[in-house]
Order: C-alpha cells, then structure tokens, then sequence
C-alpha cells in the first residue's frame, strides 16, 4: 500500500452582504467571507490538501476563479469533484485534520456538522475526520476580524505496487 500525506493552507477575507459558510455549515455572522466561490475556507485547504497530496496541484488549478463556472459555488460539491479525482488515480482518503482559525464567529456548535458533511464529500466514516477551532487572542488578521484562516493535512492511501516511470 502507498500512502501519501497532503497539507492545505487557505485564508478569506471578510466581506458584508455574504453567507458565512465554513465545512459546508452556514454560520450565523454579519459578515461573511469573500471569494469567487461560496469561499468556504475550510473545504478549500482541506481540497489543497488532497490534491497536494496525490500531486495534482490545487484548487486554483481545476476550478480557476477566472472561470464563471465556479462563480457562487458549492464548495462540498468542489471537495466532492476533488474526491473523484482522486479515484481515477485509485487514492481513497485515510483521514483529514483540520484547524480553523477565527476570532469569531465561534465554531463549537458547529464542527458536528461539519465534520459530517466533510466525511460525506470524501466518503469515510466521520471518524476519519477531525475539525478544530482556534483564536489568535486578538492578534493578526484573524484576530483583528479582517478574515479566517484554515490549515488541514491528510493522508491518502493507494492499494497495489508503486509504479516507477521514468
């Protein structure tokens, strides 16, 4: 079995008039964050991380934000297109921990959710992914309420031989 690790790195602005959609969960919030899609931080590094991992690039690279096709986008059904990538080159992901990190809105009432949607989108059992919330206690963008960051790694596995083309 090959397994391969992924890190994913993302961070949104916050934006007036937006939904505030985190791990497909929309958040009550008077701001919500900016994006070309539905700018879900959290599925956006957790998709960098996945694809990092299988080395096919990131997010920008199969869903451009020059393409109105991703204009307002679900990012679960993204993560889900991410997903399908993935099986084409026989992956199937092991497992996905994630952090968030925002002064507010505060996520606690929410990660059950999330990680029941982020489980559903990469088909594993939700005991394959973990969602976790930070602050920065007041300090640097996220502290300051300008935007969310999110940072996830995961693990890929691949059944049969490592092939070593050349």
């Amino acid at each position: 079995m090959t397994l391969r690790i992924g890190h994913g790195y993302d961070v949104h602005r916050f934006a007036l008039g937006r939904k505030c959609i985190i791990g497909g969960v929309e958040i009550p919030f008077d701001m919500g964050l900016l994006g070309h899609s539905d700018a879900d931080v959290l599925l956006h590094a957790i998709a960098d991380a996945l694809l990092g991992a299988a080395a096919l690039g990131d997010i920008g690279k199969h869903f451009p934000d020059t393409d109105p096709t991703y204009a307002g986008a679900d990012s679960l059904k993204l993560l889900e297109q991410v997903v399908r990538l993935l099986e084409k080159e026989n992956y199937r992901v092991g497992n996905i921990d994630s952090t968030v990190i925002a002064q507010r809105p505060k996520l606690a009432p929410y990660i059950s959710q999330m990680r029941e949607k982020i489980a559903r989108a990469c088909q594993v059992e939700i005991g394959a992914v973990s969602v976790k919330a930070t602050t920065e206690e007041g300090m640097g963008f996220t502290g300051n309420l300008e935007g969310v960051a999110a940072h996830a790694v995961c693990l890929l596995e691949k059944d049969g031989k490592k092939s070593m083309a050349f």
